[in-house]
């Protein structure tokens, strides 16, 4: 027997439909080199978006398509997280900070029809658009009296679009399971993987998102993304943040502590999300400007894991920090460490270690550790495995890539390559990964591309990348190799050969030439040696 209750799909315009009719008057203010500081309400950002949709559809774009987007956070950005969607196609945001070969890579798998810019990528564009066989249209995120000069050929200008379209539009209703969105992750070996986000999955998350013991978003909220819209949908803030109608603030480019901390009282900021490194810059500018928050009462803090250190700082200024946990792969949030009462009512020294897990699953998100043999291990805190997530707004597989799609999958469970604990009441600490990956400041390092594209170096013998130690990045590449015989590598002369290959936030902050590397039984490097003995080089080193 079914129930009988009304079937409407979970469709993304609805999010902004519902912020636009009940909390129009909210605001979304936003910061440019091009604009200034810009502000508007969630009824003109639905306008807007619909403009955008009807342009789209007079372009030719038509329900799956991939639209693609290299732009920092901004308000056009938000509209075509908005507009694209809207209208059944695909908003595919690029990480601008990848090497050049992995976004042209990245453009052409996701057979891009259109790239929208901000006017600053322009130069980038024109020197990859060769490249883009199936890009038909740039259209650069600017008004016509700031147009740039371009060579990009079929280049509209993103303001003229829209005013050539009238607001009269409805937003059309399909599937709820339809694609919505794609990010391409970056954090393995080998190329870039999509991640294809469906309407469903992104408003249920969002629903999630928002719950008390989750990030606790309501009306009454001023929230700041910091965390880039590139990175998973911007942690899918501008989702949520729609869905209660919260006023959303988006910084741009300048995200040093003082500017940060001026915007945040200008618009008097209560939550925030960015990975660590942010806030050390914002800590450092407290803790020597004498200055304090006045509004600011949480912070998500995702992308790497939060010291204990920091979390106590936060502390001094009336600041919650938020520990969460999360992948592309999840949507991205899978585990908040939220404290129950029996935890929270503990001795400081007690809570803070809880604090430093990367904390419990949320409502949608199951976890399990798997040991070597597939088996489920216990939950007792103690047993080590690799970490398995379920859940509505988890990956089932990626974009166009059966093998990759394959090897991430474990009886319908996602492997997500880190090694973790469980204790009896859920909590998940991180230990170690089972991926040979780095995490700098929020970004993933592909340790293993490293150490191939050095091995053509030769005066190279073998070669080793691990993450070691960072005051600010919190890991950073350290390249250690071992010399042919009779030969002495240049450190400078290697790093200018994977500067070749790789981005310059991906290069190793050091290179050692050793003797001989550890090995296993099993003839493997030992990274974990390495790890051991050179963990703290950087740090003992600045």
């Amino acid at each position: 027997m079914r129930g009988l209750m009304m079937d409407r799909p979970l469709l993304i315009s609805s999010l902004i439909r519902y912020a636009a009719e009940y909390r129009g008057a909210a605001e979304i203010v936003s910061g440019s080199p091009e604009d200034g500081l810009h502000r508007y309400t969630y009824r003109d950002l639905e306008t807007r978006s619909k403009r955008l949709g009807k342009a789209l559809e007079r372009l030719g774009v038509r329900i799956g398509d991939r639209i693609a987007t290299l732009a920092w956070n901004g308000y056009r950005h938000v509209e075509l997280y908005y507009g694209v969607s809207g209208i059944g196609a695909v908003c595919h945001t690029i990480n601008p900070r990848l090497f050049q070969d992995q976004i042209r890579y990245i453009v052409n798998h996701a057979a891009d029809r259109v790239l929208f810019l901000d006017p600053g990528f322009v130069p980038l564009a024109e020197e990859l658009a060769p490249h883009f066989p199936k890009v038909e249209h740039y259209v650069v995120m600017t008004e016509s009296a700031k147009m740039p000069r371009t060579r990009l050929e079929n280049a509209l200008c993103y303001e003229d679009l829209l005013a050539a379209e009238s607001a009269d539009y409805e937003w059309p209703e399909f599937d709820e399971n339809t694609a919505s969105s794609l990010c391409y992750t970056s954090g393995t070996t080998g190329r870039p993987k999509g991640v294809l986000y469906s309407h469903r999955s992104t408003v249920l998350h969002a629903m999630a998102e928002s719950m008390r013991d989750t990030l606790d978003y309501s009306m009454h909220d001023v929230i700041c993304l910091i965390a880039p819209m590139f990175h998973a949908n911007g942690w899918a803030c501008p989702y949520a943040a729609a869905l209660v109608g919260a006023k959303l603030v988006l910084p741009g480019q300048q995200l040093d502590g003082a500017s940060l901390h001026e915007l945040f009282e200008a618009e008097q900021v209560t939550f925030s999300l960015a990975v660590p490194t942010v806030w050390l810059g914002m800590l450092d500018y407290l803790r020597k400007s004498g200055k304090r928050f006045t509004s600011l009462k949480r912070t998500a803090i995702g992308g790497t894991a939060v010291p204990l250190a920091m979390m106590k700082a936060f502390d001094e200024y009336g600041v919650n920090v938020i520990h969460a946990w999360g992948m592309t792969e999840t949507s991205p949030l899978g585990t908040v460490c939220s404290l129950p009462p029996g935890v929270a009512a503990l001795p400081a020294d007690e809570r803070d270690k809880y604090r430093v897990k990367q904390g419990h699953g949320i409502w949608g998100v199951d976890l399990k550790l798997a040991g070597p043999d597939g088996g489920e291990l216990p939950r007792d805190g103690k047993s080590s495995g690799e970490l398995l997530v379920r859940g509505p707004w988890v990956a089932a597989g990626y974009f166009n890539d059966e093998e990759a799609t394959a090897a991430a999958l474990a009886d319908g469970w996602f492997r997500t390559g880190d090694v973790s604990t469980l204790d009896e009441d859920g909590f998940m600490t991180i230990v170690d990964r089972s991926k040979d990956v780095i995490k700098s400041g929020g970004e993933w390092i592909s340790s293993i591309d490293l150490e191939n594209a050095v091995m053509a170096h030769p005066d190279v013998q073998e070669a080793a990348v691990i993450g070691v130690r960072h005051a600010k990045w919190d890991e950073r590449p350290l390249l250690i190799v071992v010399a042919k015989e009779g030969r002495r590598p240049d450190k400078q002369q290697l790093l200018g050969l994977l500067a070749q290959k790789f981005a310059k936030w991906q290069l190793p902050d050091d290179v050692l030439v050793v003797a001989e590397l550890p090995h296993t039984a099993t003839g493997k490097v030992n990274k974990l040696a390495l790890r051991d003995r050179y963990g703290d080089h950087l740090l003992r080193t600045a």
